[in-house]
């Protein structure tokens, strides 16, 4: 069946399905990854957005099995994709890329030209866009609803064993998040964005603040709770969304950025070294205003935007990238071992 992506701007581009044939609304934004759709489309902080790939070829390795995703289940509202291969091949793979869209109710288009959205998406930012078929339906922003209460965890849980123990704020978490902190041996309890960790009966030796979608600020309970760890002076990690509340809730600020940064090939350096990395990013918003006390960690080498703060004094410290990088360079990966150092 054809379909049509209809971007606010009125333009209609024509495509054929390989997904779900059900009309979806959303925001319409791109990553340059060349490889990782099965890890993207599970990305949490894709919730509610229309994803363009600007790499040609997608599909052609299948989708491996659900222990190897970044949650249980797509987040994307919709795909567009150049070209669709239908006949993977790859050892881990258990099943077409259609035939998982289908499953889970999620549409998709193959277009001619991506570059052209990509082009588009950077020279007027980031817009909305639908999907749709043969039913008519009206434009959704997502950024204007709480993202994060949809796709957080709904009850604590606790895994792993060490002699330290990790608070995980779910804001959206990636697996690899969890994977990353569990494989350095400490004891990991993972609660829902809103819940108070101070009500927790263990005591806990430091504070991850995960990923996730949509504007930070909709995450006020998550930002009252980071005010708290911040008085007690308990080290802190944010990563991506929590690098922003953090910002939030020592008195920084945030901004919506024109058209983001998504893929696998961010260039970052750091501040006080020079040294640059390579990083896997997935993000609409950014620190604006570094609050007081704080310092630039990480800048981006492309357009001088924020990727990271940590404090002058206390073990407090965040990046606007993904340190666990799945799927990406491992470049970064040492942040975990820094942070985990002061618990």
């Amino acid at each position: 069946m054809k379909g049509k992506l209809i971007l606010k701007n009125d333009l209609q581009i024509e495509g054929q399905s390989f997904g779900y044939e059900e009309a979806k609304s959303g925001e319409l934004v791109f990553s340059t990854g060349m490889v990782g759709y099965p890890e993207f489309l599970t990305d949490p902080s894709y919730e509610g957005q229309i994803l363009v790939l600007t790499y040609p070829i997608i599909g052609n390795y299948g989708v491996p099995d659900k222990r190897f995703w970044e949650s249980s289940r797509i987040h994307v509202a919709g795909l567009v994709v150049n070209q669709y291969v239908d006949t993977p091949s790859h050892f881990q793979s258990k099943k077409t890329l259609s035939q998982w869209l289908k499953e889970e109710k999620i549409p998709a288009l193959e277009i001619k030209d991506t570059r052209l959205l990509a082009q588009i998406l950077r020279d007027k930012g980031v817009q909305l866009a639908k999907i749709v078929f043969k039913d008519e339906i009206n434009f959704y922003d997502p950024n204007k609803d709480n993202l994060v209460d949809r796709v957080s965890a709904k009850k604590v849980e606790k895994t792993g064993e060490g002699l330290k123990t990790v608070v995980l704020i779910d804001c959206g978490v990636k697996e690899n998040i969890k994977r990353s902190l569990l494989k350095r041996n400490v004891r990991l309890i993972r609660v829902p964005w809103d819940f108070d960790i101070f009500n927790l009966k263990e005591k806990f030796d430091g504070v991850v603040v995960s990923n996730g979608p949509g504007d930070p600020k909709m995450c006020q309970a998550t930002i009252k709770t980071v005010k708290k760890v911040l008085e007690k002076r308990m080290p802190l990690l944010g990563i991506c969304l929590g690098n922003q509340i953090l910002a939030l809730a020592a008195g920084g600020d945030t901004y919506k950025m024109k058209f983001g940064h998504r893929g696998q090939n961010q260039p970052c350096f750091e501040v006080e070294t020079g040294r640059c990395y390579i990083t896997t990013q997935n993000h609409g918003f950014a620190i604006g205003k570094i609050p007081d006390d704080f310092i630039p960690w990480f800048i981006n080498a492309n357009d001088q935007t924020n990727e990271g703060i940590i404090h002058k004094k206390y073990p407090f410290m965040s990046v606007q990238f993904h340190p666990e990088a799945c799927p990406g360079p491992t470049d970064t990966e040492w942040i975990f071992d820094k942070f985990l150092s002061y618990l």
